[in-house]
C-alpha cells in the first residue's frame, strides 16, 4: 500500500486513528523523513506510516520494516544481565569486575551502576563536558565525510572498553549519572565472561526465541540490515559541496551492545509488554529495573515517566537512534498498552534533526498515553 509522502498508510489490525494520523503528519513536517507507527491499546492494535522510505520517492515507510533500534539495545542487553542475577550467577551489588577480570575496572563499580549509567565509566563514543565540550572517543572523532569513510570499519568491544577505561572517569563510581556506552559494552563482555558464549546466541536462545522476535537481529560486524526498510541517510559538507549519503548499510560495531541492534516495531512491542508483564524476569527484578535514579529517571536499562505532572500512568521506556534511524518503545508498567516507532531521517553531525526528534516523542506519548 503505498502512497505519496505526505499521507499515512495504516493495517487494517484494529479501528483507525484519525488522532495519531494527524501526528504522524506533523512528525513528517517537521523534518523526519519517514515514520512507522504501532500502538496496542483497548482500543485494538493500529499500525500507521507517514512519509517516505526513501528520499525523492514517493513509497512510504513499510508498516513493520526493519530499522536499528538504537539504544533500546540497552533493555535488551540489561535484561540478559539480570536474567543471570536472577540465576544467582551475578550479583546486582557486587564488583563488575569480578565478572570482567580481564579490564582494569575500579573494584567499587558494581553490576548495577553499569545498567544505571552510575559508573562513571568514560563514554567511548565521546563524553560531554558541562560547559558542552567534548572529550572525544573512538567515533566523535569522526565526522562529516570521514564517518562515511569508515562506516564500514569493525570495532572489537575488548578494544572500546579498553579504551574507555584508559581515560580519567567522569566522577567517582556512585557519585553521579552520566549516560556512557561503554556501560553496556562492559555489561556485554560480563554476559559472554559469565555464559561462555556469544552474546548474539544468548540473546536468541533467552529473547528472541522465546519471545518469537523473528524480525530482531543481533548484528555484530555485519553491515546488513534485513528487508523490508525504510532508508537512513547522512548528510556532510565536502569541498564546499553539501553531500547526502544513505548509510543504510553500516558496520555498528562502533556502538556494540550499547546500541547496536536490528528490529521492528512490532517485535518492540512484543518485547516490551513481555518484559513489563514479567515473563522475561521475576516480578522484584522488573521493580529493580523500573526504579529511576533520582537525577535522571533512568532504572536498569529502561527510563522512566509519568504520563502527567501529578503521576498518571507509569511508563517504561527506551528510545534511541544513530545515523538516520531512530526508535521509540513504550509500555503501561502492567504491559497493556505499548506505543513502538521507527524513523528513518537525514543525519548530520551537528544533529540537526535532535530537536524534531525530541517533539516527535513526545507529541506521540500525549497522543497515545495522555488521555
Amino acid at each position: 500500500m503505498s502512497q505519496s509522502p505526505n499521507t499515512a498508510t495504516h493495517s487494517p489490525a484494529g479501528p483507525d486513528r484519525p488522532e495519531l494520523r494527524d501526528v504522524l503528519q506533523e512528525i513528517v513536517d517537521s523534518g523526519i523523513t519517514g515514520i512507522q507507527l504501532r500502538v496496542h491499546d483497548e482500543r485494538g492494535t493500529w499500525a500507521a506510516t507517514a512519509g517516505a522510505a526513501e528520499l525523492d520517492r514517493d513509497a512510504a515507510p513499510p508498516v513493520d520494516g526493519h530499522v536499528r533500534i538504537g539504544s533500546n539495545t540497552k533493555t535488551f542487553t540489561a535484561t540478559l544481565v539480570l536474567q543471570l542475577v536472577a540465576e544467582g550467577k551475578v550479583d546486582l551489588d557486587a564488583p563488575a569486575v569480578d565478572h570482567l577480570p580481564e579490564y582494569d575496572l575500579d573494584r567499587r563499580v558494581t553490576v548495577r551502576m553499569l545498567l544505571q549509567h552510575t559508573s562513571g565509566v568514560f563514554n567511548h563514543t565521546g563524553e560531554f563536558s558541562e560547559d558542552g565540550s567534548m572529550v572525544p572517543g573512538i567515533i566523535s572523532t569522526l565526522a562529516g565525510k570521514e564517518w562515511v569513510d569508515n562506516r564500514f570499519h569493525s570495532h572489537r568491544p575488548q578494544d572500546l572498553a579498553r579504551l574507555s577505561l584508559s581515560k580519567p572517569p567522569r566522577f567517582e563510581p556512585g557519585a553521579g549519572w552520566s549516560y556512557s556506552n561503554t556501560n553496556y559494552v562492559l555489561a556485554r563482555l560480563l554476559v559472554e565472561n559469565v555464559t561462555g558464549r556469544p552474546i548474539a546466541e544468548v540473546t536468541r536462545e533467552r529473547i528472541l526465541d522465546p519471545l518469537g522476535l523473528t524480525g530482531t537481529v543481533v548484528p555484530g560486524s555485519s553491515q546488513d540490515i534485513p528487508e523490508p526498510y525504510a532508508h537512513a541517510y547522512y548528510r556532510y559538507e565536502d569541498a564546499g559541496q553539501v553531500r547526502t549519503v544513505d548509510v543504510s548499510r553500516q558496520n555498528p560495531s562502533w556502538v556494540d551492545a550499547g546500541g547496536d541492534m536490528i528490529s521492528t516495531t512490532e517485535d518492540l512491542h512484543t518485547f516490551i509488554s513481555a518484559l513489563a508483564r514479567g515473563e522475561l524476569l521475576p516480578a522484584p527484578l522488573v521493580a529493580e529495573m523500573s526504579k529511576p535514579h533520582p537525577a535522571s529517571g533512568f532504572g536498569l536499562g529502561l527510563r522512566i515517566q509519568q504520563t502527567t505532572p501529578d503521576g498518571g500512568d507509569t511508563l517504561l521506556f527506551h528510545n534511541g537512534g544513530h545515523s538516520g534511524h531512530a526508535a521509540l518503545m513504550y509500555s503501561t508498567a502492567d504491559g497493556s498498552r505499548t506505543l513502538t516507532a521507527a524513523l528513518n531521517y537525514v543525519d548530520d553531525a551537528a544533529m540537526t534533526l535532535a530537536a524534531p526528534f525530541m517533539k516527535a516523542q513526545d507529541r506521540l506519548v500525549e497522543a497515545v498515553f495522555g488521555s
